[in-house]
């Protein structure tokens, strides 16, 4: 079974998040769940048997629809990193887009 990274901290249980939202919402199942997070019923099981993590978007939902904040909603995971690293590829410019661009509008004419 595929693993992702954030399941290998021990402290990570994103049933208990899981959970808490269906008590807080009144909720009778995860079937219920997946219908007031806008996400497919297979996405929740994925979450409960930590072969998906819980997403940014799912997050940003999560706060949507009870009004918790990110951070309570990870702690509830038990998600205690403070920081996420990015791909060293992301964020960079691409190698076309460096350097002046002389060509795109550089030259003005001064009366």
């Amino acid at each position: 079974m595929a693993h992702h990274a954030l399941a290998s901290q021990e402290s990570y249980n994103p049933n208990h998040l899981l959970d808490i939202l269906l008590g807080k919402m009144q909720l009778k199942n995860d079937a219920a769940l997946s219908r007031l997070l806008e996400v497919a019923p297979p996405v929740i099981s994925k979450i409960r048997h930590h072969r998906l993590p819980v997403g940014a978007s799912l997050l940003i939902r999560m706060h949507e629809v009870t009004g918790m904040s990110i951070r309570d909603l990870r702690d509830l995971m038990g998600d205690r990193r403070t920081k996420y690293r990015l791909s060293d590829a992301q964020g960079r410019p691409k190698p076309e887009d460096r350097g002046d661009k002389k060509e795109a509008g550089g030259n003005y004419a001064h009366h």
